[in-house]
């Protein structure tokens, strides 16, 4: 892969040669010599099918988790997202061992290994939240908890630059990745002074239907704010807010 170097830039193909625009500039490559219709059929690229079956479920599973907590990663979340949370889907899928190549699939792998995975790669919650969580799924009950004691802002909170104010949250989501449907809860604190007061403790819980037979994700995060003339505003519209994957439980 080349960037192009012209004062004109060009979109399209020319000799076989494919000019295109991506989020790292104009690049330039040779343009593919395998057809589609040979991949779909050809025995050669058996593997290349079954890659690509479970490359598109990764795809699909990342698309319905985001779309269980798009309200919040429309506050927490950085342009690469997607194609990271697609890569961590892929490493799922990867350790079911009991579908055959090709069908392996998120319900029947590994979904314990999205634990700590952060939506904004700018705000990873372990380096802004130091205070300790406490983090509890309870499948029976449907209760996802987080609860944090009290702590002092300034030490526990690694705040961006203008920060005046700053707001706790939790989601639990219980996903049904086989029908694409989920659930979710979402509990968030006030907003609260980010100085050198202690802070009472923080209950963050939240109420999913009882003995749900999807996995369900407990997520964390953290908001910030500026105060301007007494107008809480987001900080640089959410580009350090961070949300992250406290907990995750799978059905027996």
């Amino acid at each position: 892969m080349a960037r192009q170097g012209s004062i004109i830039k060009i979109n399209g193909t020319i000799a076989g040669i494919n000019f295109y625009k991506s989020k790292d500039g104009y690049l330039v490559r040779e343009k593919g010599g395998v057809s589609a219709e040979r991949i779909k059929k050809d025995p050669a690229f058996q593997r290349t099918r079954e890659n690509g079956s479970e490359f598109g479920r990764a795809g699909t599973s990342g698309k319905i988790l985001r779309n269980a907590i798009r309200p919040l990663l429309q506050k927490a979340s950085d342009s690469r997202m997607v194609s990271r949370l697609t890569r961590e889907m892929i490493k799922v899928i990867q350790m079911d061992q009991t579908s055959p190549r090709g069908q392996r699939n998120v319900i029947d792998g590994e979904a314990v290994l999205l634990k700590g995975f952060d939506f904004n790669i700018n705000g990873k919650l372990g380096n802004t939240l130091y205070a300790p969580q406490t983090v509890e799924i309870t499948r029976t009950s449907g209760l996802c908890e987080v609860n944090i004691p009290p702590f002092v802002p300034t030490v526990m909170i690694a705040a961006p630059s203008g920060t005046t104010h700053f707001k706790l949250l939790s989601a639990a989501v219980a996903v049904d990745f086989e029908n694409g449907t989920f659930e979710t809860q979402t509990n968030e604190s006030g907003i609260i002074a980010w100085n050198d007061t202690e802070t009472q403790e923080f209950i963050l819980d939240n109420e999913l239907t009882p003995n749900s037979p999807h996995p369900i994700f407990l997520m964390c995060g953290v908001e910030f704010y500026q105060d301007v003339n007494g107008e809480k505003y987001p900080l640089k519209n959410g580009a350090y807010n961070a949300l992250s994957i406290v907990k995750v439980d799978t059905p027996v």
